[in-house]
């Protein structure tokens, strides 16, 4: 049967490589891993080559039995392929549903549900150790990326399919769902976040209007994001369609990331602010990895001052910047700011940023009857063009955090300065009663505090604020800088001292509150032991 081939509608996912492929062939995509679903392609390829890997990927899901609209999960070890599978799948014309690696099997086969009999695509690791062999009742087929010969019943092999007849990037209507993802899953649960086309154009938009005017020229970008994260698509998405030689890094470790920022000299950094922090010691690396970075971005949540400053004093360039924007999943960014090496180290790390004209609103409403403030925060609600249309199988708990008007309440408290300034203070489900914001306290201990590289303050069982420490390099915890730091703020509890890779994070490397809690909890009650 003939198919249908790419409509001028509009820009679509789908079509992505191959437009990016038409304008700027010989741009470089260059790696720091190996893609399972496509071995052959390397560390380095132009981008002509992966828009040819796209295409055959595509091809290969078509020939599989997938056909437009329908829902395609990609679950599989972690690497940029997720994403290069998402591309095929959309040009295919069906909606990838994106889930992080670091999802267990239980919760993967709870979302398998939610879609309704997906199509699966996965690898024999996640066959082997985290799914269920039930999960092929849960699917309406199962596509492996890696292996070849027949697999476990309801099992197709991708690479058997290799050859398939080439489709056409196959049209959608742009108010149709076009991606999936899952959110961060910091309180609970991921839900499932449904992006249409219109509102990841719109999300384009304006990463293309905030982002492209602080550096208008050609330079590498270098981006650590995950995988799974509708942050990935737009990012890519800016960077392939102007031409932008593209670094794409697994592995955050420091060490790591200084040897290909050594070699390659990125001139824009992209990376979630977890990331950023891990790599503070970067500024004082003797092969001088951030020496060419004029533009740091990143999104999700506001930095500490203190990253900010150092890694901007890292960089050699005349007026280096650090972009940040605060938004999440369902809206997209809502606000943002830019900061230079002017800023202090001990300046206010709340200060989030403005909305982006004609594209964001954003709004403080009281919790209390009394005016938002610093001191009597309120409920943050945005309105924004690339704002998500709802969860899938879940449209009540979508309807709930939807206010008249189109706002939507993003589940934080802060307050709006005279100016305008977006103050973000506590996720509402963090606030700890009678202490002060936990998110400034964590600023200002830090920037107090060289030696600490992580800090988070969480309610104890007694409802006592508990502040679990990470120190650089996991050396042990100076108890009179601590003491002297946290003089300033309200009673906490003791410290706890934990090791960096100990903290529960999420895909985006924010860390698991509720989940700190618990195991906080968990521990008390467990016989003391020597840490």
């Amino acid at each position: 049967m003939p198919l249908p081939s790419l409509t001028r509608r509009g820009r679509q996912l789908g079509a992505l490589l191959d437009e990016a492929a038409a304008r700027h062939p010989a741009n470089v995509l260059i790696l720091d891993h190996e893609l399972d679903a496509a071995p052959e392609l390397g560390r380095r390829a132009t981008v002509a080559e992966v828009a040819e890997t796209v295409a055959e990927l595509s091809s290969r899901i078509w020939a599989s039995g997938v056909r437009a609209g329908d829902p395609v999960v990609v679950y599989k070890s972690d690497g940029f392929d997720i994403t290069l599978l998402a591309l095929a799948a959309a040009r295919a014309g069906a909606v990838p549903v994106l889930l992080s690696s670091a999802l267990d099997g239980e919760t993967v086969t709870a979302l398998l549900r939610r879609t309704g009999r997906p199509t699966l695509v996965t690898d024999q690791a996640k066959l082997d150790g985290e799914l269920p062999p039930s999960v092929t009742g849960e699917t309406a087929r199962v596509l492996r990326v890696d292996g070849s010969g027949p697999g476990a019943d309801g099992v197709v092999a991708l690479p058997e399919l290799a050859g398939a007849e080439r489709i056409a990037p196959v049209a959608a209507d742009l108010s149709e769902p076009a991606l999936i993802t899952h959110t961060s899953g910091t309180t609970g649960v991921p839900k499932l976040a449904v992006q249409t086309g219109a509102t990841l154009r719109a999300r384009y938009q304006l990463h293309a209007r905030s982002l492209v005017p602080l550096v208008p020229g050609r330079e590498t970008l270098a981006m650590h994001i995950s995988f799974a994260h509708s942050r990935m698509v737009s990012m890519l998405s800016l960077a392939l369609r102007r031409g932008l030689p593209t670094v794409v890094l697994s592995d955050e470790s420091p060490e790591h990331v200084a040897d290909y920022f050594a070699r390659l000299r990125p001139g824009i950094v992209e990376a979630h602010p977890n990331s950023f922090m891990a790599w503070e010691p970067l500024a004082d690396h003797p092969r001088r990895p951030l020496a060419g970075v004029k533009l740091f971005s990143s999104t999700f949540d506001a930095l500490h001052p203190r990253t900010v400053h150092r890694l901007l004093g890292a960089s050699e360039r005349r007026t280096p910047l650090f972009g940040q924007m605060y938004g999440q999943t369902e809206s997209g960014p809502a606000v943002g700011r830019v900061f230079t090496r002017r800023r202090s180290p001990h300046a206010d790390g709340r200060c989030v940023g403005f909305p982006f004209a004609g594209m964001t609103a954003v709004r403080v409403v009281s919790r209390n009857g009394r005016p938002p403030s610093a001191d009597n925060p309120g409920h943050i609600e945005v309105r924004a063009k690339g704002g998500f249309v709802t969860y899938l199988g879940e449209r009540e708990r979508y309807e709930q955090q939807l206010a008249p008007g189109g706002w939507w309440r993003m589940g934080d408290v802060g307050y709006r300065t005279r100016w305008g300034c977006l103050h973000v203070l506590d996720r509402e489900v963090d606030v700890i009663d009678d202490f002060c914001s936990t998110l400034e306290a964590e600023d200002r201990l830090l920037s107090r505090m060289d030696e600490l590289s992580e800090v988070v303050i969480v309610r104890g069982a007694d409802g006592t604020p508990v502040p679990v420490v990470c120190t650089q390099d996991d050396r042990p915890l100076n108890v009179t800088a601590w003491r002297a730091a946290a003089s300033c703020l309200p009673p906490m509890a003791d410290p706890v001292h934990w090791r960096a890779a100990e903290l529960p994070k999420t895909a985006t490397m924010k860390i698991k509150r509720r989940e700190l809690e618990r195991v906080l909890a968990e521990r008390r009650q467990a016989p003391t032991r020597t840490r």
